[in-house]
């Protein structure tokens, strides 16, 4: 027994890569594209478009396991009844249940993974993209063209005279005016630094001035440090009850914990609709087996969606015990009374 179900594993395992990998694949390239259209409103380097794409990852993951498992567990059983194989281990006198139970160990596992990755990964990795795109959307706002008149950093007017290659300034001038006084700096040479998350402008070699109707004031300076006061939304940190106990207030994430809780049981509950399909004659079952698979993963992807918003939590339960009854009814009129 160890070795049919080692060899059933086997050939759930090939039939789950060569699936998974495509499907993977096609995911990328679309992930990337939208990456690529980030770059219309921030600047990002190709190290940066590669932390991005780590940040989706999860969700990239999340969402193709589940079909692809259900997909690989039907034709694996397709092509144990093409190769009559299903038919001699029938013969021997063993039960399409034993089989449902060889199945039933990586469908557990890949549920209990599905749910660790939607619970506690995603939110981790969703505050971290969050953060990231408001760090990078406030760094945008100081990517400074030289000869130009309009730059800003915080409440600072500044112009450049020119743009080195090592990201640096040169001949950087600095103007702010208070309704008492005004303030206006120079420097040979700028950098803008991240130091911890607050961006910084260190200036070398300059003269600052100050004046008003009353004073006026020099100084001179080998290096000073600007801070930008300009305000950025980060989101801090949560742990994962605060996170999804917002989905009182938040309906985005009221509809990511019905649907994702829906999509982390595909696996278990779509079981013995992949043994009803994948177990039978293959002259009977080849053209309509490709169809069958179409059609539930559409009807319980669309129900979960639709029902979802339409009557919330309760959709859980109702889609669950509906798949459950479904698929034994069918599975014991295709399976248990023929085999």
């Amino acid at each position: 027994m160890y070795r049919l179900e080692k060899y059933i594993i086997n050939n759930l395992s090939t039939l789950f890569v060569s699936i998974f990998l495509p499907l993977f694949a096609i995911a990328t390239v679309i992930l990337f594209i939208k990456i690529a259209t980030y770059t219309a409103i921030i600047q990002l380097s190709l190290t940066e478009m590669f932390y991005l794409y780590l940040f989706y990852l999860p969700q990239i993951i999340f969402y193709t396991l589940p079909v692809t498992f259900f997909v690989a567990t039907t034709l694996s059983l397709f092509k144990l009844s093409n190769d009559n194989e299903i038919i001699v281990l029938f013969s021997l006198g063993i039960k399409p249940i034993f089989l449902l139970k060889i199945l039933f160990k990586p469908a557990l596992l890949l549920s209990v993974t599905l749910f660790t990755t939607f619970l506690i990964v995603i939110p981790h990795m969703q505050n971290v993209t969050t953060n990231f795109m408001a760090y990078k959307k406030g760094e945008a706002k100081f990517n400074f063209t030289a000869s130009e008149f309009g730059n800003r950093f915080g409440n600072w007017f500044l112009y450049i005279s020119a743009n080195h290659k090592d990201g640096s300034y040169a001949d950087v001038f600095l103007f702010s005016k208070h309704q008492t006084e005004e303030k206006l700096i120079s420097a040979k040479r700028a950098e803008i630094f991240n130091d911890n998350g607050i961006l910084r402008l260190k200036l070398f070699d300059g003269q600052g001035y100050t004046y008003s109707n009353t004073n006026f004031s020099q100084i001179n300076f080998k290096t000073m440090l600007i801070n930008n006061n300009t305000h950025t939304d980060y989101e801090e940190p949560q742990n994962v009850l605060e996170h999804w106990k917002k989905y009182k207030i938040n309906k985005s994430r009221k509809t990511d914990l019905i649907t994702n809780t829906l999509l982390s049981v595909f696996p278990l509950l779509t079981l013995l609709f992949a043994a009803a399909i994948g177990i039978g004659h293959a002259r009977h079952g080849k053209p309509k087996i490709y169809l069958y698979l179409f059609l539930i993963i559409i009807s319980y992807y669309g129900a979960t969606i639709g029902l979802g918003k339409a009557i919330g939590f309760y959709v859980i339960p109702f889609i669950s015990i509906i798949s459950l009854i479904g698929s034994y009814l069918i599975y014991r009129k295709k399976i248990t009374r023929r085999f």
